[in-house]
């Protein structure tokens, strides 16, 4: 999964702002960030950039693009936090070190999303864009380390 920069942060929360199936033309996500004095052709390149990183999809509209986030914030951050426990040296300790660092509600939400077995939780519903569902990631070995 893609890092987000700065400003690609700012043009996938307009798009995510708006709701998945909303989408938003470049006009309309330049108008949405004109605090920013962003050049059309700024946020036209940006988007461009991120649907070629598979973050956006677009289709054509009229003469514009209409862009559409590829997958939900929620799945964003759930496939950064996987990539995350990538790097470390241990996958266990590091697991152990975040589920000690929640608060209560989120220690609930973690634990009810775990005895949850049919995946019907409504706090966790898989889709096909969703990195925690069986099928998008397969059983990983454990690292010795």
């Amino acid at each position: 999964m893609t890092r987000l920069g700065d400003l690609e942060r700012a043009v996938m929360d307009v798009l995510w702002d708006r709701g998945a199936g909303a989408g938003a033309t470049v006009r309309e996500v330049a108008e949405a960030l004109r605090d920013r004095e962003l050049a059309y052709t700024t946020v036209m390149t940006v988007l461009d950039r991120l649907a070629g990183k598979g973050m956006v999809e677009r289709e054509r509209e009229g003469r514009a693009w209409r862009y559409r986030p590829a997958a939900s914030r929620e799945a964003h951050i759930a496939r950064l936090m996987l990539d995350a426990l990538d790097l470390a040296g241990s996958r266990d300790a590091a697991l152990v070190r975040f589920a000690r660092s929640v608060t209560g509600t989120e220690a609930e939400v973690l634990r009810a999303a775990l005895a949850d077995e049919s995946g019907s939780n409504p706090t966790r519903l898989p889709t096909p864009a969703d990195p925690l569902a069986p099928t998008d990631r397969p059983p990983t070995a454990k690292r010795q380390g």
